[in-house]
């Protein structure tokens, strides 16, 4: 191209490059969230220095000063605000790791159910899943609530559905073992029998695929998870004593306790849950190829052993994806026990910010947690979903 052509090119302004402009509009998203941010982080100091309320994460270890009703390690007033908050999030934990638990086991079988032949059957699984995905989770957990500490009796009628066992409108008390040093053993025992059934499994799925010959597995497994601690516990001389739940005042004392906001609260979580991952369910069955079940069928298969080893597994990769925010959601839904007076994360970090002044620390902790907590249950899941991905040839 000459000189003179050159001159005679207009010239494109560089406003026209298209991957210039992205870039200017990036860099300037960047920037005003900084500087949104900024603005916010000194609004918040200025306003908390005018008020002479401290900043920072000390007041963790300052005494809380306030009762926990339930905990699973041992809690007083004197105890930290770090322990206060510790213990109301293995409360949310054991909340959340019950529900996942049982809403997944609980929503399989209405699922399966909504595809039953049985018209009864079908048409109460279909009102369920109904009336409890279209009416607010909180609204189902006050009628839980009022139902169980309205239609129970109180501490000095209680009811004894089994001895030693009383069930009022202070909870679910029953007995436990008393803790003796072979039972350190025992557990330590029972979890080298897991490692002992996963080989034996494993060894025998390889045999079978190499044979073709299926080996014993319910036997043997059970022999590796029970015999072991079975065996320590004899030699100690089978040490059973339990501490049975009795009545003073207008409580009972000793044993363990099952209270109604973690009842009413784990049953409304489960019930809700469930209705969802039915759904669910029963789409990953719709999912799976009609053709399989009638090869199944063809082969001689039972219809329970159709559905446990040909339809379930190839829906599966259906049904773990959806299910993984189901679970989330679970988790997340645990919070609104504070509505019903269960002493989770949510509720004592509630108090502790009433106490202390330190909302924006409280909070900031609160989400750190709740977003660890779901990173980890969505890595768990993501990595279970990519295990049982078909691989292809």
């Amino acid at each position: 191209m000459t000189d003179v052509a050159r001159a005679a090119r207009p010239k494109t302004s560089i406003w026209n490059d298209r991957d210039f402009r992205a870039v200017v509009a990036q860099v300037a998203t960047v920037g005003t969230i900084l500087a949104v941010a900024l603005y916010l982080f000194n609004n918040t100091r200025t306003n908390l220095e005018a008020r002479h309320i401290a900043s920072g994460f000390g007041f963790l270890k300052s005494e809380s000063g306030f009762g926990i009703s339930e905990h699973v390690i041992e809690f007083s007033p004197a105890s930290t605000y770090l322990r206060a908050l510790l213990v109301g999030l293995l409360n949310t934990l054991k909340v959340a790791a019950a529900g996942i638990v049982l809403a997944t086991i609980w929503g399989t079988l209405i699922g399966i159910a909504r595809l039953s032949s049985n018209w009864l059957i079908r048409q109460l699984t279909s009102w369920y899943v109904e009336i409890f995905r279209n009416t607010p989770l909180l609204l189902q957990l006050f009628l839980w609530y009022v139902v169980l500490t309205q239609s129970l009796p109180a501490a000095r009628q209680a009811l004894h559905p089994l001895p030693g066992v009383s069930l009022s409108q202070k909870g679910l008390f029953y007995p436990v073992l008393e803790g003796e040093p072979v039972h350190l053993w025992m557990a330590v025992l029972f979890l080298v029998g897991i490692a002992l059934a996963w080989l034996w499994t494993r060894r025998a799925k390889a045999l079978q695929a190499a044979t073709g010959q299926p080996s014993p597995l319910l036997l043997p497994v059970l022999g590796c998870l029970i015999g072991p601690p079975l065996v320590a516990w004899a030699i100690a001389g089978f040490p059973f004593r339990l501490e049975i739940p009795e009545l003073r005042g207008f409580n009972f004392a000793g044993g363990a306790s099952i209270s109604p906001e973690l009842t009413a609260l784990l049953f409304g979580l489960v019930i809700y849950t469930a209705s969802y991952i039915a759904e669910i369910v029963r789409a990953g069955i719709l999912a799976v190829p009609r053709g399989q079940t009638e090869a199944a069928r063809a082969l001689g298969l039972p219809g329970g052993r159709i559905l446990r080893l040909v339809v379930l597994p190839q829906a599966l990769r259906v049904i773990v994806p959806l299910v993984t925010s189901q679970y989330l959601n679970l988790t997340k839904n645990s919070s609104l026990a504070v509505a019903i007076g269960f002493p989770d994360l949510m509720s004592v970090t509630n108090t502790t910010m009433n106490q202390t002044g330190q909302s924006v620390e409280a909070i900031a902790l609160l989400m750190a947690v709740y977003l660890t907590i779901s990173l980890t249950i969505s890595a768990f899941m993501n990595w279970y979903n990519a295990r049982i991905r078909l691989v292809e040839r």
